[in-house]
């Protein structure tokens, strides 16, 4: 018998949202498990089986920022999934050892509500400690480094509906 290799790992089915407040900017969370490392990242997780990709996309949003989908305008969602690799020190640690990475599904929208209705508690146990609306251009700077190339696709992928 032999044993399974990264690359015999499938992806995690994943749902990530872009949001822009009324002045473009770009809404990150700083991870609370990751906070020594200072990263942040754009709202996503995993999409449950049967899930629809927009409304996993919708619901991540939702548990990690509090922002219900009745204060989002969907603008776009992106052209095809994008797919990153965990790094070997990662392999086998996070998701309980079942994925190699993530196949990201992602979508652009527009805030339409106010600071007041962010909520970083929203869900039991918060994901984010801290929200700052950012450039987007600084997005790949801020994200954890096995992610940069991702969010670099995302950032080219949604710049068209990006007024400057």
């Amino acid at each position: 018998m032999t044993s399974a290799t990264p690359h015999d790992l499938p992806y995690r089915p994943c749902a990530g949202f872009m949001l822009l407040n009324a002045e473009n900017l770009v809404f990150v969370g700083q991870r609370i498990e990751t906070r020594a490392h200072g990263t942040w990242q754009m709202p996503q997780g995993g999409i449950d089986p049967g899930e629809d990709k927009q409304a996993a996309a919708l619901r991540e949003l939702g548990e990690e920022t509090g922002i219900t989908p009745d204060l989002v305008e969907v603008i776009a969602p992106a052209s095809k999934p994008l797919r990153y690799d965990l790094p070997p020190e990662l392999l086998g640690k996070v998701w309980k050892g079942k994925y190699r990475g993530q196949e990201q599904h992602w979508f652009l929208g527009r805030f339409l509500g106010s600071e007041d209705d962010i909520d970083l508690e929203a869900h039991d146990p918060p994901e984010f400690n801290a929200y700052r609306w950012i450039e987007p251009d600084r997005l790949p700077e801020l994200i954890i480094p096995f992610k940069r190339q991702v969010y670099r696709e995302i950032l080219e992928e949604f710049r068209s509906h990006i007024p400057r």
